[in-house]
């Protein structure tokens, strides 16, 4: 094959082989018959996590939905089905999933083995809905875990990073479909959130922030509220100070709104109002890159406050900067492991050169209050700098290397930060 990018077009694989299987059958065979190899969902990661210098297995074509449990509450899928998808098969199913990240285009698989979230203080990291997974291993055996079997041995393999082998199907909580309306207000005053956190962030089912470090606003703030029954709801005029939008907005200041999801308080279903983007729209291409920090939330204010020390060297390089918070979960290589949670994320222009100048300047800013890098997108931390973060490290390794005793699965990304080996 051709050269072959990540979504954003940042980060080039150097697997030499690619496979896009149709059937597990033919993922067992590719798994045998290969001495190296690592999985790609659709691509969605801005580092090295997911390549190979060996083999290469796409998930694209085991996309499907394998059963919906009515009794259970429960949605069962191939590995590589998006978001997206499972969204639309869910609503007219009358079922929805509890929560969403900021863009519905990016696959299951993919998103719960790296933690992914969406944004709720009451919301965890996606991977929290896996009820089970299956996942060929290193000889091509299936193995399956599952909560009400084993939860601590879920606990560990469902943040796997990759290591585990190739996840093939998940079974996924589900919750009755609802209501939601979103609202926009403009200009917060950082100021508000030393002694307003909880309360600016406990306002609606889901709260995002968005800045561009250029003063001490917060330019945007997104509100989620579900809706219940035949609840109605009016929209404040003001929000801690800042003022409610009048007209759609983006989070990348003056871009266009098309492909955004409906705001003004215009009530409409989960999947319509969950992502910040559009589900009928499909972007080929990222062009930008992204970092995430994620820290205990009891840090939110002093955090927030060291980074925008660092405004002149930030928004320069910026598209958008969004803060989240999510609810702790028991997940071993999850960066919310046993802590609410407050993530600091960056949306960079296309300028990794510059980028990876200010990152460490970022990571040093928030090093004491102990935030953890998102495993999917760009860092600049050493290996023993982020390896005392993760307390069940030791754990992982251990059943990463029960899993995978030959190290079939392992890569440099793994080598690097799980296994501390250069």
């Amino acid at each position: 094959m051709g050269e072959q990018r990540n979504w954003a077009g940042n980060y080039q694989y150097s697997a030499a082989r690619w496979h896009f299987p149709e059937s597990i059958e033919q993922v067992q065979r590719q798994v045998i018959n290969c001495s190296s190899l690592r999985v790609v969902g659709t691509r969605h990661s801005f580092n090295g996590i997911a390549d190979s210098t060996e083999n290469m297995i796409s998930l694209q074509n085991l996309n499907q939905v394998v059963n919906l449990d009515r009794e259970n509450h429960t949605v069962t899928v191939e590995a590589g089905i998006k978001y997206s998808d499972l969204c639309r098969y869910l609503d007219r199913a009358g079922y929805a999933l509890p929560n969403l990240a900021s863009l519905p285009h990016i696959s299951v698989a993919g998103a719960c083995a790296t933690a992914t979230h969406g944004s709720g203080n009451q919301n965890s990291n996606l991977a929290t809905t896996v009820r089970a997974l299956d996942i060929v291993t290193y000889d091509g055996n299936i193995v399956s875990f599952n909560r009400e079997q084993d939860k601590e041995l879920l606990d560990g393999v469902v943040v796997g990073l990759g290591g585990f082998g190739v996840v093939t199907k998940l079974t996924l909580d589900v919750v009755p479909a609802f209501q939601m309306v979103q609202a926009v207000y403009n200009n917060l005053s950082l100021a508000q959130l030393e002694e307003n956190f909880d309360d600016i962030f406990s306002s609606a089912y889901s709260v995002s922030l968005f800045t561009d470090w250029a003063d001490e606003n917060f330019n945007q703030v997104w509100l989620k509220h579900q809706l219940r029954d035949q609840d109605s709801f009016d929209l404040k005029p003001e929000f801690f100070g800042a003022s409610l939008a009048n007209e759609n907005q983006h989070p990348v200041p003056g871009l266009g709104t098309e492909h955004c999801t409906e705001q003004l308080g215009i009530s409409g279903p989960w999947l319509e109002r969950l992502p910040h983007f559009r589900m009928d729209f499909t972007p080929s291409s990222g062009k930008e890159l992204q970092s995430e920090y994620i820290m205990s939330r009891k840090h939110a204010y002093d955090a927030l406050c060291a980074i925008n020390q660092l405004s002149e060297h930030i928004s320069p390089l910026l598209q958008t900067s969004e803060i989240r918070t999510i609810a702790k979960d028991d997940l071993w290589m999850s960066p919310c492991y046993k802590q609410d949670s407050v993530a600091i994320h960056f949306t960079w222009k296309d300028n990794w050169a510059d980028v990876q100048k200010v990152l460490p300047k970022i990571e040093e800013k928030l090093a004491p209050f102990y935030a953890r890098p998102h495993w999917g997108k760009l860092f600049t931390m050493a290996p023993a700098q982020l390896s005392p973060l993760f307390e069940k490290l030791p754990d992982f390794q251990q059943l990463l290397g029960h899993y995978d005793p030959h190290g079939k699965f392992r890569n440099k990304f793994l080598n690097t930060y799980i296994f501390g080996e250069g």
